[in-house]
């Protein structure tokens, strides 16, 4: 006689009697979608003010790839902003020019976008250098990920600028933040490492600001997952080339085995930045004697990188 095979048995949410989707270890939740949804948002509300990321008549732009960090951001502040008074956002999308990737996500956010009725801007590499990213990086493509953040940064810094926001909100995750701060003790990076761009009180800088960044990225996932707001997009074909893949892959096996590790890395950089709260590690600010605009050396690095191009 064959016996009968026994059904696993699904938790039920640790707040209610509907069956669990997801477990949090940390924690010891076991939660419903309903309740996975509440706790996602109130993770990202409690983030935003412990460091009070945003204050009322906040004009805050949000970088708008298309892709799923940038998607949760737009969607969380937006169903966030009765939390403010007379706070308003503004989307703002780098078109980079890479060919077979951009374009899609141009349309994924343009969709977003007119989804929320949010005021969206489109700011290209073209516009801004004179030429795109593909053309910008023949011969160079190993530091491909490198140049296209120093120009992405400035493209951001002006798309906010222009739009006169007073923050400027990025979809970095708790992968992405605990990679960052594993790629700068590998580089031996310490001002970087304990930089925190939300706090910078600088009238040259727009503050940028992370709420996402206590979610992991399979939060995130599963948030986008559940309410059918998830979009498959290309992955950008110069990733390849990027010491953050290799982090990512093993930082992504540590914290499968040793759950918790991109939390504790993101504890030892906080208490670093504590021990050298009030410590100058950095060069004081000067100005670009090419462009103007604020740098750390005689030469800014966008100046530098067009240096290059023109050899």
């Amino acid at each position: 006689m064959k016996s009968e095979s026994v059904r696993p048995t699904v938790p039920k949410c640790t707040f209610c009697e509907n069956p669990a989707i997801v477990y949090r270890k940390e924690v010891n939740h076991h939660l419903c979608k309903t309740h996975f949804i509440a706790d996602v948002e109130l993770r990202v509300i409690s983030n935003i003010e412990k460091k009070t990321l945003i204050s009322d008549g906040d004009r805050i732009a949000i970088a708008l790839s298309g892709g799923k960090d940038s998607t949760a951001l737009l969607l969380l502040l937006y169903r966030l902003l009765p939390c403010w008074n007379d706070v308003h956002l503004i989307a703002i999308t780098i078109d980079e020019g890479i060919a077979g990737y951009r374009v899609e996500t141009i349309r994924s956010a343009q969709r977003l976008a007119h989804q929320f009725d949010i005021e969206h801007r489109i700011i290209s590499f073209d516009d801004i250098y004179g030429n795109t990213l593909d053309s910008l990086l023949r011969g160079k493509e190993s530091q491909a990920c490198s140049i296209c953040g120093i120009l992405r940064k400035k493209a951001l810094d002006k798309g906010a600028r222009d739009v006169g926001a007073t923050k400027l909100a990025t979809g970095h995750n708790l992968d992405d933040e605990a990679q960052s701060a594993l790629m700068n003790v590998l580089r031996d990076d310490l001002p970087r490492l304990v930089r925190n761009s939300s706090t910078m009180k600088s009238p040259y800088f727009i503050p940028r600001i992370k709420p996402l960044s206590d979610l992991s990225e399979k939060d995130i996932a599963t948030y986008l997952l559940i309410q059918d707001a998830w979009t498959d997009l290309p992955e950008c074909p110069y990733t390849h080339n990027a010491l953050r893949r290799e982090v990512r892959s093993m930082l992504s096996d540590l914290e499968y085995r040793y759950p918790g590790t991109m939390l504790r890395i993101m504890d030892s950089k906080r208490k670093i930045e504590h021990y050298l709260s009030g410590i100058e590690i950095t060069e004081p600010l000067r100005h670009c004697k090419e462009c103007g605009d604020p740098s750390s050396g005689e030469v800014c690095q966008v100046c530098l990188i067009k240096r290059s191009f023109s050899h």
